[in-house]
């Protein structure tokens, strides 16, 4: 490197170059201008006159006051015509600014004369001599606006300059001192989001590769490829420069740098798992089935002023296309992704453009539910660019396949999209869900996945360079969802009548010619064909290719007569099908297939081969579609009329009597069926991740059954289902015979959850029962609950582990005592009855768990050594979330009334939790001890008690603090300030020792049920009398 320095005349010069005995040197980080000072400049003599060797001058005389003689600037220093000097520079240069002294940063658009300053942040604050606290209130200093909005912290190769360095001092225009990095240091994390731990340690040794990248995400660089380069250093990378690559290209190879992605097989593996399917073989085959996509039929969109809008109108934006059942939504997308394609060209890396996409389908239960299509959406992405695999690498490594389906997979994945969409390589990407009103099963599950898609689109729809595409009929639901995003656009298909029509023209005249030439007609068939097509065909897609499939099937001469009878509405025609179908000599099986779905109950056997699948839906008129020997609805639209505009025809006894059906048929099916080891898996001990499906499954004819039962019975007609659940009855005989059957079946299905409500559904039916069948109930209810974590990890424990260690008095232990192992002889001596103890969450590693708390809606969250906060169900024993991003242990966590979560930790911060979303919403800095105890105010602030003798009152919207209470002489525990009642009132009668042996930490009150935190990691539940007080 070589150093600036004044000669005896005071000029100043540089040094030759210097590879050992370095001097002690000062260094300077600006923003470049338009006339900065060159190493030319300097070598001639000329750069005096250029306005940026005042900057010069001013790292001079501050090095000089300093005590040092030799100072550096990155304009002059280097010789930016030698390749091989810019190359070994840029390559060295964190190096450089983190041996440097001290680092001056010159802030050209921050403005503090020398006459005005006043350094507020160095004033000492008088302390009181009193012992007593009093309250601090820190005053902003003048120029802190200007600092904050400055836009040397919008520049990617000043992130090195201020992370190298062990002490950089700020400065305005005038050369005015404004702090030092440690002082400014929260001012500094607010506005660049990079903590502080980032900010006092330079070597980053306790931050991924992934965080690193991130911080680059607000920054800009005027080369493209110096966004990649600007990080070499931060990496602790080293890496030939070839400008003019790109910047992705140069993105990609930085991360092969820094993941050596090779080929890996548990890369492969990873993908593997996350592929639920690839939407781009369901493009193909959505556009197969509907003839083909005519480049002419959707053209039309590319010159639409909505569209113009949002492709062209900058990033951020989000463009809604909505419209009616059959318009052709699905086929106008298809269209508008190819044309997208044509710029993003995922094969050459340069383009920095990736597009993905997905098509949700509510007929098919792969690709009806949010985290499908998340799954759907990140496939795509890292299978266009390997390098987005560092985003999931690590979740994957501890989780496995379980990632991508277990309870938390929806926080899992938004949290990896949502990194993926911020990584500093992409210069745009083109995300688009096709059919976002056919997310979900059920009602209520629809109305759950289509909330939270909403909501993560429009958080996500303002990211810089990420742009939307959705299409759904036009609901108010999605409109509602979608009203916090900013700078959308609306696409209405009803307000671009003319387009659709000129679409659906084009649409007909390609099926009729298709038609001709299939069935052979001649030109007056042709025609007439055409002109009755056109003219009932309401602009619509739909009606337009089912009319197409059934003359398809057709003979020529009846062609025109079949024509005639099709009515040119889309419910019209759906009644004319139904007609037909009730009409013909298998109308009996046809309503059957219908309004069971043909998944709720077995085909008969001589329905078994594909052959006479196609049967079925031939008879069944078009209503339905085969794919992968699975039966589908050919449209959402299909099922609703179905369900919502003749439930007559298919349902003439009622909903009632068909969920009568389901359940009683469910039941024998599951007689016939379960059994014990239906797996034959042998060992008690074979746990659950590594059972693989056997071909053929036996569970797979009652896989439904297992799971839904409960719930078909739950929707009977109380008159029709009131025998069953008499003693004696269909659901006694099946419980007393199958129970245990049932619950390893549920594992094996990893349904154990889905049991657990389904169990305690019963249990509310007969709760006004007494009843053996009642008791029966409430006791299993108790099993389940009790061995939730064993039966669902390892399925044959239900005969071992949870039948020895059961109370001797419950009916399970009592009726399946046959069932325990032969191989244990004594067995271990149990009290008659359950304990209080309703269930233990399991889940946190082997670190005790800290901290419990109740959320007024009866969620609890638990923080441990580990590291974690994990909400749970304790209803279910399910984690509904792990929230992951504290770097010690989590001491202490508190529920807002409006449902936020805050935790404290050893790493000395507060983080404060959307535990919906999983997302940390804003990390509170400014303790210099671990935060022991927090408490939220009725206001909505937050308080928090550390080992630094400090109590902080925060704004949690804004994350300052508001408030520091000073003056104590030991840790603070804020439990002491928000504890209900008082000890001393509670009666002994009602005082409970626990053992040593349970080992318990901490404990959480949510009226009359107790959770205790233990230190072996698990999380016990007790439930007393309402009119018992709890300790």
């Amino acid at each position: 490197m070589r150093l600036l320095y004044r000669d005896a005349t005071g000029a100043i010069c540089l040094t030759d170059d210097l590879y050992a005995n370095i001097p002690r040197y000062a260094i300077l980080s600006h923003r470049w201008g338009s006339d900065e000072v060159t190493f030319q400049d300097i070598s001639d003599g000329t750069g005096r006159r250029k306005s940026g060797y005042r900057k010069i001058l001013f790292c001079g005389k501050q090095a000089q006051r300093d005590g040092l003689s030799h100072f550096w600037v990155d304009s002059c220093c280097i010789d930016k015509k030698n390749a091989v000097e810019l190359q070994e520079a840029i390559n060295s240069m964190f190096c450089w600014y983190r041996d440097a002294v001290k680092c001056y940063v010159y802030l050209e658009d921050v403005s503090w004369p020398t006459t005005l300053h006043t350094p507020p942040l160095e004033k000492k604050r008088k302390r009181d001599d009193m012992e007593t606290s009093h309250i601090a209130q820190p005053t902003a200093p003048p120029w802190q606006e200007a600092f904050s909005e400055s836009l040397w912290f919008s520049r990617g190769w000043t992130l090195q300059e201020l992370l190298a360095p062990a002490l950089v001092q700020f400065f305005s225009k005038e050369g005015t001192f404004l702090g030092d990095k440690l002082s400014l240091e929260q001012l500094i994390c607010n506005v660049t989001g990079i903590p502080v731990g980032a900010l006092r340690d330079g070597r980053l040794p306790n931050f991924s590769d992934d965080e690193k990248y991130s911080w680059m995400d607000r920054r800009q660089t005027t080369r493209e490829e110096d966004m990649a380069y600007a990080l070499l250093g931060i990496l602790n990378v080293r890496m030939r420069l070839d400008y003019g690559e790109g910047r992705t290209a140069a993105f990609n190879r930085l991360r092969k740098k820094t993941n050596k992605l090779v080929s890996d097989p548990k890369i492969e593996a990873c993908l593997k798992d996350l592929r639920i399917t690839d939407p781009r073989l369901d493009k193909k085959r959505i556009e197969e089935t509907k003839g083909g996509l005519l480049a002419d039929a959707y053209r039309w969109v590319l010159d639409n002023e909505a569209f113009k809008q949002w492709r062209y109108s900058g990033d951020g934006q989000l463009l809604w296309v909505k419209g009616d059942p059959g318009k052709g939504k699905t086929m106008l997308l298809c269209g508008i992704i190819n044309d997208l394609s044509a710029s993003t060209n995922s094969a050459d890396p340069k383009t920095g453009t990736v597009l993905s996409y997905f098509f949700c389908q509510a007929t098919d239960s792969r690709l009806n539910n949010a985290v499908a299509v998340l799954r759907g959406l990140i496939y795509m992405l890292v299978d266009q660019q390997p390098t987005f695999i560092s985003h999931i690498r690590k979740k994957y490594a501890l989780a496995g396949k379980q990632l991508f389906e277990d309870i938390n997979a929806w926080a899992a994945l938004t949290e990896i999209l949502r990194s993926i969409l911020k990584d500093p390589s992409l210069q745009s990407i083109y995300l688009i869900i096709d059919a976002l009103d056919e997310c979900g099963t059920t009602s209520s599950q629809q109305s759950a996945d289509l909330t939270r898609l909403l909501r993560f689109i429009s958080q996500n729809s303002n990211l810089p360079r990420v742009n939307w595409i959705i299409s759904s009929r036009n609901l108010p639901s999605i409109e509602e969802g979608l009203v916090k995003a900013r700078q959308k656009v609306s696409l209405s298909l009803e307000l671009n009548a003319k387009s659709i029509s000129e679409a659906v023209a084009i649409y007909i005249c390609h099926k009729v010619n298709e038609l001709a030439e299939l069935k052979g007609y001649n030109n007056k068939i042709r025609c007439d064909v055409h002109d009755y097509l056109l003219s009932h065909a309401n602009d619509t897609f739909l009606w337009v290719a089912l009319v197409c499939q059934a003359l398809a099937e057709t003979s020529r001469l009846n062609t025109l007569s079949k024509l005639r009878k099709f009515p040119p509405e889309l419910g019209d025609l759906y009644r004319r099908m139904m007609a037909y179908i009730l009409e013909s000599e298998d109308a009996t099986l046809c309503k059957d297939i219908l309004a069971i779905l043909a998944c709720l109950v077995n085909l008969p056997d001589d329905f078994s081969d594909d052959e006479s699948l196609l049967k079925i839906i031939g008879l069944c008129g078009s209503f339905l579609t085969l794919r992968q020997r699975t039966i589908y609805f050919v449209h959402q639209s299909a099922k609703d009329f179905l369900l919502q505009d003749t439930p007559n025809n298919i349902l003439p006894s009622g909903q009632q009597d068909l969920h009568y059906t389901i359940f009683s048929r469910s039941l024998q099916s599951m007689s016939e069926n379960l059994r014990r080891d239906i797996y034959e898996l042998h060992a008690p001990g074979f746990p659950i991740d590594k059972v693989k499906q056997p071909s053929p499954d036996p569970l797979a004819p009652i896989r439904y059954s297992c799971i839904y039962w409960i719930g078909h019975l739950c929707d009977c007609s109380h008159t029709k289902v009131s025998k069953d659940l008499h003693d004696n009855g269909l659901v006694e005989t099946f419980l007393l015979e199958n129970y245990l059957y049932w619950l390893e079946a549920l594992s094996l299905l990893r349904s154990t959850s889905s049991g657990v409500l389904s169990i305690i559904k019963l249990e509310g039916v007969l709760q006004e029962h007494i009843s053996i069948l009642a008791n029966l109930v409430r006791d299993g209810r108790r099993f389940i609950q009790y061995y939730k974590a064993v039966i669902e990890s390892y399925p044959l424990q239900i005969y071992a582990s949870c039948l020895i260690f059961t109370p001797t008095q419950s009916q399970i232990q009592r009726h399946f005592q046959k069932q325990r192992p032969r191989w244990i002889i004594t067995k271990p001596v149990m009290d008659d009855g359950w304990s209080a103890c309703l269930t233990t969450l399991e889940g946190h590693s082997n670190d005790w768990v800290c901290l419990v708390a109740w959320s007024n809606d009866g969620r609890l969250a638990s923080g441990s050594e580990d590291k974690t906060i994990k909400i749970w169900d304790p209803t279910t024993g399910y984690c509904i979330v792990t929230l992951e991003g504290h770097s010690g242990r989590v001491c202490s966590v508190a529920w807002s009334n409006d449902g936020r979560l805050a935790s404290g930790s050893d790493d000395k911060t507060i983080k404060i939790w959307d535990p919906t979303t999983g997302h940390c919403i804003a990390t509170l800095e400014g303790h210099s001890g671990w935060v022991g105890s927090i408490a939220w105010t009725n206001d909505g602030r937050l308080a928090s008690g550390s080992n630094d003798k400090t109590v902080k009152l925060w704004d949690p919207t804004t994350g300052y603090c508001i408030a520091t209470l000073e003056g104590y002489s030991n840790a603070i525990d804020l439990k002491s300030l928000i504890l209900p009642g008082d000890i001393d009132t509670i009666s002994s009668d009602y005082l409970i020792c626990l053992p040593r042996a349970i080992g318990p930490a901490v404990s959480s009150v949510l009226g009359e049920k107790i959770a205790i935190g233990c230190f072996s990691g698990r999380v016990l539940l007790l439930r007393f009398s309402e009119d018992s007080p709890i300790v």
